[in-house]
């Protein structure tokens, strides 16, 4: 379970960072001063490699255009539309980046009280052997209790860890998610002038 929960651990620490430095890269093109128009040609191009801030602008403006088009006389149903795209888009990337977490939470959790078996077990044996001799000694029952030991602190070696990293990982999604979801805003903003902007017959 430690190994498993290092490799998820260095893992997910990765793809987080990666997306945190993608999202920034986007944000900054975005507040660039580019048509928007453009910047969905550019995003479309690579439609199939999308993640985060990219993945919800490209669903919130193809939606937008889209019932522009076909409805453009009523601008309330242009941006329910597109927000409720986008806040798909959102709900999906950061189930995304939640992946591994709840196996280091369960880790966490349940490792103690798996070496707390073992202790418990090997104490118990160790006492069974004991019995079936006449004169007890130290010597004769150390070794068992040590190996028992052994065992809680292998829970411990497990579970610290899984603890601190998806403490640790939680938060930095958190933090994604509140940037996924302050660009949301700031997107509609924009989108919401420009379909209120448009004229109406």
């Amino acid at each position: 379970m430690s190994i498993v929960s290092w490799a998820m651990i260095i893992k997910r620490s990765q793809i987080l960072s990666k997306a945190a430095a993608k999202a920034e890269h986007f944000e900054d093109h975005f507040w660039s001063g580019m048509e928007l128009s453009q910047l969905f040609q550019e995003v479309q191009a690579r439609k199939e490699q999308l993640t985060g801030s990219e993945q919800i602008f490209y669903s919130g403006f193809k939606e937008f255009a889209r019932l522009h088009l076909s409805n453009g006389k009523v601008p309330e149903a242009v941006m329910d539309g597109a927000s409720r795209s986008m806040r798909v888009s959102l709900s999906k990337e950061v189930e995304l980046l939640e992946i591994n977490l709840p196996f280091l939470a369960t880790v966490g959790s349940i490792s103690p009280y798996i070496g707390l078996f073992g202790t418990v077990w090997g104490i118990m044996h160790a006492f069974i052997a004991l019995g079936t001799v006449k004169q007890a000694t130290l010597s004769m029952v150390a070794p068992g209790i040590a190996e028992a030991l052994v065992a809680t602190a292998m829970g411990l070696f497990a579970a610290i860890p899984a603890v601190m990293a998806y403490n640790r990982l939680t938060s930095r999604v958190s933090k994604l998610e509140n940037n996924y979801v302050n660009f949301m805003e700031e997107f509609s903003s924009i989108l919401h002038r420009q379909a209120f902007a448009a004229p109406k017959e």
